[in-house]
Formats: C-alpha cells, sequence, structure tokens
C-alpha cells in the first residue's frame, strides 16, 4: 500500500497518505518528548489547554505541509485563521490539530493523536491520525478506503457498517466532555454500552467497527474531527459511510452531530 512514487501536489492517492504518515509520525515522536512532563501549559478560553507539545508538533506539521506544497493553505489549531471572506474562496485547504486530545495528554492517558486532513470544496478527501503513545496510525482517502497500522505491523484495511434495526449500540463518547444533552439523547435508543475515548479516536472506533454509533451534543471545533471523519467516510465495505458534517464554515465549529448510524434508524427509534 504505501509505495512512494515523487507527486509534488497533495491528492487523495498512496503516495499522499505515506507522506502524511510520515510527517504525522515525525509530530507524534517529538510530542512524545513531552509526555509525563508537559511544559508551557495556558488555557486557551473555551478551546482548553495548550501547551510546548501542541506548538512544538504544529511547528513540523506546518513546515513539512508549506515545503510539500505552498499553494495549499492550513488551518490549524495553534495559528491564526484567515477569515471566512479569505477561506470562502478556497477549494482545499490543509485541517491540522497538532495534538487532539491535550487534557488526555496531560492526565498521562494514551488517547491523544496527531490529525491531519486535507479539504476539498467541503469534503475530507485525504487524513491521517496518529496515536503516538500506543503506535497506532489510521489513514484513508476518498476511493481508496481506511486502514491502520500498529506498531511496525502491516497495513490492516479497516471496513464498516451501519447496525441493524433494533440493535443494541455500542456508544463511544468523549471522555473529558460527557453532558446531559448527550444522556437524554441516548435515552431515546437502546444503549449496550457506553465507552468513554479522547481525541478523534472516536471516529477510528466506529470504523475499526469496534463501535457503532459516536453522537456529540457539544460545540467542536473542526480540527477536532476533520481527520477522524476521513478515516469513518471511507471505512465502508461498499460505499462511503454517511456523514453530516461539512467543513470551511464561518466558524469552523459544528454545534453537535451524530455518526455511525443511518438516519432511517434514529427515526424509528425516535418515533417507537
Amino acid at each position: 500500500m504505501m509505495r512512494i512514487r515523487t507527486r509534488e501536489t497533495p491528492s487523495a492517492s498512496f503516495e499522499t497518505l505515506s507522506r502524511l504518515a510520515g510527517i504525522a509520525r515525525e509530530a507524534g515522536r517529538t510530542v512524545m518528548t513531552f509526555y509525563g512532563r508537559p511544559s508551557g501549559v495556558e488555557q486557551k478560553g473555551s478551546l482548553g489547554p495548550v501547551t510546548d507539545a501542541d506548538r512544538a508538533s504544529h511547528r513540523i506539521i506546518v513546515d513539512a505541509l508549506r515545503n510539500w506544497d505552498r499553494t495549499v493553505p492550513i488551518v490549524s489549531e495553534e495559528d491564526g485563521v484567515a477569515d471566512y471572506a479569505t477561506r470562502c474562496r478556497w477549494t482545499r485547504f490543509w485541517l491540522v490539530d497538532p495534538l487532539d486530545g491535550t487534557k488526555e495528554f496531560l492526565n498521562g492517558d494514551n488517547d491523544f493523536t496527531v490529525n491531519i486532513a486535507l479539504i476539498e470544496r467541503d469534503q475530507p478527501v485525504a487524513g491521517v491520525v496518529f496515536a503516538p503513545a500506543a503506535d497506532i496510525i489510521y489513514v484513508a482517502a476518498r476511493g481508496l478506503g481506511a486502514w491502520r497500522h500498529v506498531g511496525v505491523g502491516p497495513a490492516e484495511r479497516l471496513q464498516s457498517a451501519p447496525p441493524r434495526p433494533g440493535q443494541a449500540l455500542r456508544v463511544v463518547e468523549s471522555r473529558s466532555h460527557r453532558s446531559e444533552a448527550l444522556d437524554r439523547f441516548l435515552e431515546t435508543l437502546p444503549v449496550a454500552e457506553r465507552v468513554p475515548v479522547g481525541s478523534s479516536l472516536k471516529f477510528c472506533r466506529v470504523a475499526e467497527g469496534r463501535a457503532d454509533l459516536y453522537a456529540r451534543m457539544s460545540p467542536i471545533m473542526e480540527w477536532d474531527t476533520a481527520a477522524g471523519d476521513c478515516i469513518y467516510r471511507y471505512s465502508g465495505a461498499g460505499a462511503e459511510r454517511p456523514s453530516p458534517l461539512r467543513y470551511n464554515g464561518p466558524e469552523l465549529r459544528f454545534p453537535q452531530f451524530v455518526i455511525g448510524v443511518d438516519a432511517s434508524y434514529l427515526v424509528q427509534k425516535v418515533a417507537s
């Protein structure tokens, strides 16, 4: 899967995924040098904490993406964001979270990731999620499927499918953002298990088939979701998994979303 040929322009290709994986691994190795001894911790208002690990990862990723193709704009959590009047003219751009799950990182948990996604129009077409503490990397691209590498093991193709009507659901939810709104929403569904997971790994759990549903009932930024959403979308066995998320909005923020179950499943359960 990971043969590399020279290609200057990022695209939905195995070459792009190979290069993205290398960038994410380099950033992740740097993040791990701060693991267990974080420094430079600051609060960024509603966006939560930021550390020297976030900043170092940001620099590595942004430098690598600019050296790759300077014509593709970059939106990163750890940098100033162009205004919507400028962004709305973009046909594609990089959407980056250099360290997703900073709270988990600070708590010594393993559920933090490096996220990079290539957005075309309003859709992720290629992406990588790297969990450096677990040494697991996920990559996906439109038309190429979703893949997982564990350690130095071979690439494994991920395939997932929506739950059957009436099936009890395995739900992944935020480790740091559990809400009463989520509790009320899940009361309408047959839930077999609720598992707290940090960062974009919640999308990956659904893509792996280890969970059926991920619901977020509080606001979240686009850079938190893009790469994980990419892994989920292209994990479908026969077609793309449907996602309600559309990128490059005026505020780069989603109020809430549900992925993993078909709309017909939710309508049926609410009606019953």
